[in-house]
């Protein structure tokens, strides 16, 4: 396990793709430094409609981590390589957790850093909603991390798939329909984040902190599960 972990550290890791990463994670910090700075700076509500859930959870951290996640293994299954993993006899969760440990060692620090940068300024230094808006970044890590990692293995577009799901997903559907919100990955960042800090956040009047907890364990564990019975299952070329 340690190998296929150290192996895709180095496959997820090239300049370009760290370069792209780290710009997307400045633009809710350097957002939040022009908001605070203005003359008219908005209430909690505006600020986390605008930048918490649409620019940081519902944009930037889907978007870091379809990058990192769905080629995790998109890159084995294109250059035709998965199959010297799969031809080993080990089980395939043994392939699987260190692919998905590889894309959120990746992803989270880039993530956790603007989340906790862009809430440390926003909110004056308050470390409870620091905290609050930094662990339920990472929670979103976890979910958007395990959901594009069975992307990759389902299809070779993986990342214009996942593309696609950021914008019309998450980005308009779960916005504007509000019987959606509660398959979006977005809506359960949010309510974790309400539930760790109700004092700064409304708590979310539908989903509790515990049942948020759950649905976020959930949905992780649930596509390593099914993204190892893809892998066995596949036809590897």
């Amino acid at each position: 396990m340690d190998a296929i972990y150290f192996l895709t550290l180095r496959q997820l890791t090239g300049r370009w793709r760290v370069s792209i990463m780290a710009l997307l994670a400045a633009l809710p910090v350097l957002f939040t430094m022009l908001v605070v700075r203005s003359s008219s700076t908005p209430w909690v509500t505006e600020f986390e409609t605008i930048v918490l859930g649409t620019m940081l959870a519902g944009s930037v951290a889907p978007l870091i981590v379809v990058a990192i996640a769905c080629a995790a293994f998109a890159n084995e299954v294109e250059d035709r390589t998965l199959a010297n993993l799969t031809l080993a006899p080990i089980p395939r969760w043994r392939i699987v957790v260190p692919k998905f440990a590889a894309a959120v060692t990746v992803a989270a620090p880039f993530i956790a850093a603007s989340a906790l940068l862009t809430s440390w300024l926003a909110f004056n230094h308050d470390v409870a909603a620091t905290v609050a808006v930094t662990l339920s970044s990472l929670a979103g890590v976890l979910m958007y991390s395990s959901a594009f990692l069975w992307l990759g293995l389902v299809t070779r577009q993986s990342i214009g798939v996942g593309l696609a799901y950021v914008v019309l997903w998450e980005g308009f559907f779960s916005g504007f329909v509000s019987g959606v919100r509660f398959l979006s990955i977005r809506h359960y960042a949010i309510a974790l984040m309400h539930g760790l800090d109700p004092r700064r956040f409304v708590e979310d009047p539908h989903v509790g902190l515990g049942a948020t907890l759950v649905i976020a364990g959930l949905v992780s564990g649930g596509f390593l599960l099914i993204s190892t019975r893809r892998l066995r299952r596949m036809d590897v070329p």
